[in-house]
């Protein structure tokens, strides 16, 4: 056997603080713990594809990975969000790294909320720009940071906060991006198919999406299959063709995962009934009292405060028993003393799954 134990220096200080991470297999639990908030899923509304479809793309985009059917897709996702183009890329993630690492350059100025996700500051982190985050949600230490900030701006924030669930102050961002002529880049990933009307999400939702200079949305979570888009102008779209490197240089989504996202789209929009019974629980939710801090929160993550990784996994584990599947987030993911239960509500959970799980974090024994 290979000698890899060089790698067990890292490992085992995971270990020493109960955070290893580790696969469990989907069990038969009521299912407070996964991305699909409108049950696009579970209720296998994306069954029908047509299973002829191609699997494969033989390439990428660039060379021999481009088809009608995801062009289509980008053309109706563009129309949707009232955007003047959208790219398709693989996942949320190589969207976040293409745009940040390849649209900024030496010289230019990043300012991102604290709490953007990890891919966020992976692609910061490749572009060569300066980089300096603002408190989160804190819209006079993001001026602060933007009167001192030089070259290109562009400031950086996601609509809903995936371990925190609460929602940034768009508004301000806005008028602040315009005072300092810095760019917004703006993460929608978990408010695709939740906030507004139709499930349009933040920036279209107050109006606001023509003032952002990019939107990303990804389709794991509300819309239940695979991918992302980058929603601006055709500018923008021709230059990531041209330089972001997770788009060049991966192959295509196959043409079966174009269809179930042109699927997801027509399919959305029209959950409103969905949306609103998931109004109604995180409405039920966020009025209860429990023994924990419960942060304040109007999407479908809900965040309970458990300081400590052993306490977070202690609860997370009676919750198990009790056939209610809830996850630990636990340090180094989050900071010290934040670990946490993410509690995700979805519109096919029940009011009494929901009044079981109450009473089971209620519980002080």
């Amino acid at each position: 056997m290979y000698n890899d134990d060089f790698l067990d220096k890292k490992l085992n200080e995971r270990k020493s603080l109960n955070a290893n991470r580790t696969f469990t297999q989907p069990q038969a639990k009521i299912d407070f713990c996964s991305n699909d908030y409108l049950g696009i899923v579970k209720g296998n509304y994306l069954s029908s594809i047509n299973g002829h479809l191609s699997s494969g793309s033989t390439g990428s985009r660039l060379l021999s990975g481009n088809y009608p059917l995801i062009e289509e897709t980008e053309n109706l996702i563009a129309t949707f969000h009232e955007s003047e183009s959208a790219l398709i890329f693989n996942s949320g993630y190589d969207a976040n790294i293409g745009v940040l690492a390849s649209v900024a350059q030496r010289g230019d100025t990043i300012i991102y909320d604290a709490l953007s996700h990890a891919s966020i500051r992976d692609g910061i982190r490749l572009s060569f720009a300066k980089a300096f985050s603002f408190s989160h949600n804190d819209m006079t230490d993001l001026e602060k940071k933007l009167m001192n900030a030089t070259g290109t701006i562009f400031i950086v924030t996601e609509s809903v906060f995936s371990m925190d669930g609460d929602i940034c102050p768009l508004g301000e961002l806005v008028a602040l991006s315009e005072k300092y002529k810095a760019h917004l880049i703006l993460d929608e990933a978990h408010a695709t198919g939740i906030i507004g009307e139709k499930g349009e999400a933040l920036a279209q939702h107050l109006k606001l999406h023509k003032k952002v200079f990019c939107r990303m949305h990804a389709f794991g979570k509300a819309l239940g299959c695979h991918g992302a888009v980058i929603l601006g102008s055709m500018r923008l779209k021709d230059y990531l063709i041209n330089f972001a490197r997770s788009f060049i240089y991966s192959t295509a989504l196959p043409e079966h995962a174009a269809a179930v996202i042109k699927q997801s789209y027509l399919l959305f929009p029209g959950l409103k009934q969905e949306r609103e019974c998931l109004g109604r629980l995180i409405k039920k939710f966020q009025s209860v009292s429990l023994p924990f801090e419960k942060l304040l929160s109007q999407t479908p993550i809900q965040i309970v405060l458990v300081p400590g990784n052993d306490a977070a996994k202690k609860i997370a584990g009676r919750l198990q028993e009790n056939q209610l599947d809830v996850r630990a987030i636990l340090y180094p993911t989050v900071p010290k003393e934040k670990e946490r239960l993410r509690i995700i509500l979805h519109a096919f959970n029940t009011v009494e799954e929901v009044d079981k799980l109450i009473s089971v974090l209620a519980d002080r024994s």
